[in-house]
């Protein structure tokens, strides 16, 4: 099966990870049958130095002809000084406005070996699973107007949301629990805001739909609490743009290490784009210690959701799980034991576990 795949390296330590998640492909490619056609397209800060703009219209053009996007990270303090409108970020948010990238998905789940990095102690973290959906193309982030008035000193943005984009978001997150352990929790702000008050309304509409998941509503100041408190109550996570950037990376950081966590941007047609949920960490990048498990396990999500293709997501996902069990860290992983390695050095540490005999159907996988 030949997909087709772009690849966004992007700034910083996102060249170094995406050579990474290229070795993983083409190693996948080998062990089961496959081939991938990748190109590559410039975005975020390289991209602005290039084509002065952090989204290319070629960029967006390629985006809407494949199969799937790969994506390393944007930003930098380069381009900080840099008018709002042209900063690296907005590549980012313009692509998945571009593409219709409505949904975010982002697992959470603590590995075994790293529970001791975690901030929490052991014993809350353990058996935590959550996925974390987030709307990702409305709301305060796009809404307009968006700027300054009355010569610098007030400024307006405007959070704004049609019933038909809730809608969308929403049943994306009940067919996801629905994959799980059959438990919604829909995070909000109904006690202040209109625009929470209809998401709500949303969601109880929806449930009739799905009478076999269980529906909870939380305000979003007691969600946050509850992560760091009783993050194993979770199971899936709904909640819109804002909120969801905002808990999503709270609850990343309960597993030891941002290095360690993909997430999936997609829509109703699988086409998705795949990318760690850290950042381009400019203070290390060049220097070959950026961890690239998360932009691996960015690759196994889209084996998962892009491509159907479950086994090769579960190999990708047990031979990081065994790489850790074997005691390979990178420089961001607290680690007790072990031997500390390079970023090529992980990778290598991972491609060389990745082999088709230990996959079968009895393989539970780490990811949902």
């Amino acid at each position: 099966m030949n997909k087709h795949i772009i690849l966004l390296p992007g700034d910083g330590v996102g060249k170094e990870i995406m050579a990474s998640a290229k070795h993983v492909l083409n190693a996948t490619a080998s062990e089961f049958g496959h081939s991938f056609t990748l190109q590559q397209q410039a975005i975020g800060g390289s991209a602005i130095d290039q084509y002065d703009t952090p989204l290319p219209e070629a960029t967006i053009k390629a985006c809407g002809e494949a199969d799937a996007i790969l994506l390393g990270a944007v930003g930098g303090e380069k381009w900080d000084s840099l008018p709002a409108a042209k900063r690296p970020e907005k590549g980012l948010l313009g692509i998945r406005k571009a593409l219709g990238l409505f949904a975010n998905l982002r697992p959470v789940k603590g590995f075994p070996s790293l529970l001791h990095a975690s901030p929490l102690k052991e014993h809350i973290i353990d058996g935590s699973d959550i996925l974390i959906i987030r709307e990702l193309t409305g709301g305060l982030y796009f809404g307009t107007p968006s700027e300054r008035r009355d010569h610098g000193n007030a400024v307006v943005d405007t959070l704004h949301y049609h019933r038909d984009e809730i809608e969308r978001i929403v049943d994306k997150a009940f067919q996801s629990a629905r994959l799980r352990h059959h438990h919604l929790t829909s995070v909000d702000k109904a006690n202040v805001l209109e625009s929470s008050r209809l998401w709500r309304e949303v969601v109880d509409d929806k449930s009739k739909e799905y009478p076999d998941v269980a529906v909870e509503h939380l305000l979003v100041d007691a969600a946050a609490m509850k992560l760091i408190t009783q993050p194993d109550q979770f199971d899936v996570m709904v909640t819109e743009n804002m909120f969801g950037d905002i808990l999503s990376d709270e609850a990343s950081v309960l597993t030891g290490s941002l290095g360690m966590l993909p997430s999936a941007s997609v829509r109703s047609d699988g086409v998705g784009l795949y990318e760690p949920v850290h950042g381009s960490a400019p203070d290390i990048a060049g220097k070959g210690v950026a961890n690239p498990l998360g932009m691996i396990l960015s690759v196994a999500l889209m084996f998962r959701h892009s491509f159907q293709m479950e086994t090769e997501a579960a190999a990708i996902e047990r031979a990081v799980h065994e790489c850790l069990a074997q005691g390979y860290y990178t420089a961001d992983l607290d680690m007790k034991d072990g031997e500390s390695v390079s970023t090529g050095q992980m990778t290598e540490a991972v491609v060389e576990n990745l082999t088709v005999k230990s996959v079968s159907d009895s393989i539970c996988s780490m990811y949902v």
